[in-house]
């Protein structure tokens, strides 16, 4: 599959690791750091008759009385096969949008396809209407509130198990602002074991019978299993967020559609027993949009619409420490597939590592620190939080920067 990933030209350092993706060597590299002052896509998954077209396209644009194609440099076709940078002004690369759809080729078709994603990455995904709330992408950054009816969840196992101090902690998470709520009743810390539909069905069904009774907030349920999912979406549930982006029940997709409701995919290395024992990739970005982009595949192709769907790159599910800052430095190359993007930092643990070691329950000011940023970043539209009202205060503070950021003015 060829993706397209948008390069911000207001980050040279993008630029450079870009280039080191393509398995160029350092001269190379530094010699088209001065050459390619407007680069703005990196190409991955690139045919050969797809590079050799680009090839040519600009080639030929080279010659007088031409029509401007953006340029093409492709990455080492040993260290790195498929991969290239395409650098022009938009006009350039609409052109060559309508150059390569015009060829009616299906390798050419699925370029142009990418690179419109690509172009679009930094446009609002449509409205969702869940319940009777709407939620305008881009306006600010919405939270999830965390409801955990489990004994093991690493930052509140226990805390709230029965159902009467679950409702009432959700309700107060409402009060607090919360624009969603999940729920849960099977921890996926990491190293943590599984539990049967049957006894998480028992945790989560009377939570959100009770929720749905006191609250029109949406309600998400975090499970992997079709059968939960089944009760929960019959109670009312809106949403179900799985963390394995569909791959562990082969039913769920289905479930999900039959009940017109939304969901929230993730990507995950491995699973909760053993995805933090020694996580590695290749060229991460790539290799989560791919998951990402094969589970939005699985949702559409049972009848789910990509207007439902929400993404989740999975911050500390089968990534290190420098995984995670890294996917958060660059959640706009995430945007490519048009969907909104959810983020969980809160309480995790490379913010106890950032912090010197604190615990789960000492991590607020850090979490907020990194909603805050994402917020300022624009990489967010909805953040998964335990402390909803402090999450508010920090986001408002961050959308005003980027409000201010990206239309103010001087007087």
């Amino acid at each position: 599959m060829i993706r397209a990933r948008p390069i911000s030209v207001d980050r040279p350092e993008d630029l450079t690791l870009a280039l080191r993706r393509m398995g160029l060597p350092t001269p190379a590299r530094e010699y088209l750091l001065e050459k390619v002052p407007h680069a703005q896509v990196l190409l991955t998954g690139v045919p050969r008759e797809v590079s050799a077209f680009l090839h040519g396209v600009h080639e030929r644009a080279l010659v007088p009385g031409r029509e401007e194609h953006p340029a093409w440099v492709s990455g080492d076709v040993r260290a790195r096969p498929g991969t290239g940078l395409l650098s022009g002004r938009r006009e350039q690369f609409e052109r060559l949008i309508v150059l390569a759809r015009s060829q009616h080729d299906v390798a050419l078709v699925s370029l142009a396809e990418a690179l419109v994603r690509a172009m679009d990455a930094g446009n609002a995904p449509e409205p969702w209407v869940l319940g009777d709330r709407v939620f305008h992408w881009g306006s600010r950054t919405y939270v999830m509130g965390v409801v955990n009816v489990t004994p093991d969840s690493f930052s509140d196992g226990g805390r709230y198990l029965g159902a009467e101090a679950a409702i009432a902690h959700g309700l107060a998470l409402v009060e607090a602002g919360a624009d969603f709520l999940d729920v849960g009743g099977e921890s996926t810390r990491p190293g943590s074991a599984g539990v049967s539909a049957e006894e998480e069905v028992a945790r989560v069904l009377p939570v959100i019978e009770g929720l749905r009774a006191k609250t029109s907030v949406p309600l998400s349920v975090d499970t992997t299993k079709a059968a939960v999912a089944r009760a929960v979406l019959g109670a009312g549930a809106h949403l179900i967020n799985d963390i394995t982006g569909f791959r562990s029940d082969p039913d769920l997709p289905r479930v999900v559609a039959e009940a017109n409701a939304a969901c929230c995919l993730m990507h995950i290395q491995g699973t909760p027993s053993t995805m933090q024992q020694a996580p590695r990739y290749e060229d991460l970005v790539d290799e989560v949009l791919d998951f990402l982009e094969g589970s939005v595949a699985l949702a559409t192709g049972a009848g789910i619409p990509r207007e439902r769907i929400l993404l989740d790159p999975g911050i500390g599910f089968g990534k290190t420490f420098d995984h995670n800052l890294y996917l958060l430095r660059r959640l706009g190359e995430l945007r490519v597939p048009g969907l909104p993007l959810l983020v969980g930092t809160s309480r995790k643990g490379f913010l106890g590592a950032l912090t010197g070691g604190k615990p789960a329950g000492e991590r607020l000011a850090a979490t907020l620190g990194s909603l805050a940023a994402m917020a300022v970043m624009g990489g967010a539209d909805v953040v998964r939080v335990h402390d909803v009202a402090e999450a508010r205060d920090a986001l408002v503070v961050g959308d005003a920067i980027r409000t201010a950021m990206d239309g103010g003015a001087l007087r």
